[in-house]
């Protein structure tokens, strides 16, 4: 194949339903089925045994909701707290989850062990060999453990709903309790409703929505409690839940050597401590200048909270609250209350708050199809040289190399190079955006999918890669710290190397020339768009 033929072929990890069949999901979406089965599903009377289930979002002990639930009801009628953490190797093959996410929520599960045990509250490992096997192995550990009731907090994804909903089924047909709450975002997806009486499928008025129920309603931010200790009696009644092994990781979720997991666990401690810590510094020092230079990535001026939030090691209350009292108590977060960066901050965090109900809204756009579903039939090219190139940040185009090689190293990656790396993938390699949504699922320690797929939703937006840098890296820093070939390049020239030195400069850098035209592969994508959606019936 030539470079720029395009490709109709599919990996495993790309396939998608038909988009017919993406709006009958959204018709009837798998919340909503959920939430019918759930009705009743709380209806039992007598308290044995009380689960926490928790999930890869919820590893925190301190304001849990659904945690906090099922401890008061134990408590109160004398009856053992439990908790356990369903682990699928399977799981994380398909969803491409990193070695170093993987590793990161190991590393929480370990540090909350340690503080369960200290209460007398066990965390259980429940193994799933295969994804079939999750509703198996839950139930018969709930029957096994003389289980009545069982809590857990949402999660929003479709296979994680219908996981629920058939796990649900059964515990119920058992006369099992069961209670799934809200407990990722402050306000429930949903909740907010436009002029029209549906959800806000827009961000600017759900942001001003928002801003204005927390205005409010402070209490929305009130923390729940951490759990009450078991009697000491529960160590050796569930000695064997207490004993059970943290799970080994496939090899290929393993870091490759001591070294690497040696590093990024420094630059990512897990846990609830490490993230408030980070929270607190965050707040206390780059809070108030956050507005003017969070798009600089050579600033080290973001919160770097995004594998605690992503994990649930902390939660957004927390963040919020910790926000509320650098604001003189005020949940006025809007930018009228004469805070610019924490306006700027928190804007991002409802960022996430307003993807969770696209999510919940429209959960095809978790089904590997994009919001827009004419865009599924756009024809991409298969440009392979181009994808080893944007894999290996050797582009030619220095700000995208430079966020490349940031993440390779650190498995992270500023939110502004997330942006540029997208589109120049998108927009001027005219590759399948889904290949780079699933590569940065594969790298990134705060893989999330919620914000991962509407940070790859494509649309014609185009970055330019140069202005982009002369306009956020303004001194080249950050270019010059993670390309090499470039520390020694002066001036403007280090934003494009082989258009702004002279032919036999460039060749001593030992840096690539660009792999496309940037204005030429705009316009092809532009054309391709207009011709390809124009045609497309969903």
């Amino acid at each position: 194949m030539s470079k720029h033929e395009r490709s109709s072929s599919q990996t495993d990890e790309l396939r998608h339903p038909h988009t017919k069949r993406a709006k009958e999901i959204d018709a009837h979406t798998p919340l909503d089925e959920l939430k019918e089965i759930l009705e009743d599903a709380h209806k039992v009377s007598e308290v044995k045994t009380v689960l926490h289930w928790f999930r890869s979002k919820d590893l925190r002990i301190n304001d849990n909701r659904a945690l906090d639930a099922a401890s008061k009801i134990a408590k109160e009628n004398k009856a053992p707290l439990i908790t356990a953490y369903l682990y699928s190797p399977k799981d994380l093959e398909w969803h491409g989850t990193s070695p170093a996410r993987s590793d990161f929520i190991i590393e929480c599960l370990r540090l909350m062990r340690e503080q369960l045990s200290e209460k007398h509250i066990p965390l259980a490992i429940i193994e799933a060999p295969e994804r079939g096997d999750k509703t198996e192995q839950i139930v018969s550990f709930v029957k096994n453990n003389d289980v009545s009731h069982v809590y857990a907090n949402l999660e929003y994804e479709v296979d994680e709903l219908r996981r629920d909903k058939k796990i649900t089924v059964q515990l119920k047909d058992a006369g099992i309790a069961v209670e799934l709450v809200h407990d990722q975002t402050v306000l429930e997806p949903g909740v907010i409703l436009n002029g029209s009486g549906g959800p806000h499928k827009v961000f600017t008025p759900y942001h001003k929505a928002w801003l204005s129920k927390i205005s409010s309603s402070p209490d929305l931010l009130d923390l729940y409690s951490d759990p009450e200790p078991n009697e000491k009696s529960v160590l050796s009644k569930y000695r064997p839940l207490f004993d059970t092994a943290l799970p080994s990781l496939p090899e290929n979720k393993q870091f490759g050597s001591k070294d690497e997991r040696d590093r990024i666990r420094r630059l990512w401690p897990a846990g609830h401590d490490a993230g408030m810590a980070r929270l607190e510094h965050f707040v206390t020092n780059k809070l108030q200048t956050y507005a003017e230079t969070r798009s600089n990535p050579a600033k080290d001026s973001t919160s770097r909270l995004s594998p605690y939030f992503s994990s649930g090691a902390i939660s957004v209350r927390e963040a919020l609250n910790m926000a509320r009292k650098q604001n003189g108590g005020s949940t006025d977060f809007s930018e009228s209350s004469g805070n610019r960066g924490l306006a700027a901050w928190v804007r991002e965090i409802v960022f996430r708050e307003f993807y969770r109900q696209v999510v919940v809204i429209t959960p095809h756009t978790v089904m590997n199809l994009p919001q827009n579903l004419k865009f599924n039939f756009v024809q991409w090219e298969d440009d392979k040289e181009g994808w080893e190139k944007w894999c290996g940040g050797n582009t030619g185009v220095p700000l995208i190399d430079a966020g490349m090689r940031h993440l390779k190293e650190e498995a992270w990656m500023h939110n502004r190079l997330r942006m540029n790396t997208a589109s120049y993938l998108r927009n001027n390699l005219l590759i399948d955006y889904r290949r780079g949504e699933r590569y940065f699922a594969e790298h990134l320690v705060d893989w999330d999918v919620c914000n991962n797929t509407q940070g790859w939703e494509p649309s014609y937006t185009v970055f330019n890669p140069v202005s982009q840098a002369e306009r956020n890296d303004k001194d080249g820093e950050y270019i010059r710290r993670w390309v090499k070939e470039l520390r020694d390049v002066e001036g403007k020239a280090v934003f494009a190397p082989h258009e702004r030195l002279s032919k036999s400069e460039f060749e001593k850098l030992g840096y690539p020339r660009p792999h496309v035209d940037f204005n030429e592969t705009k316009e092809r994508a532009v054309a391709r768009y207009k011709r390809d959606l124009h045609r497309a019936d969903p």
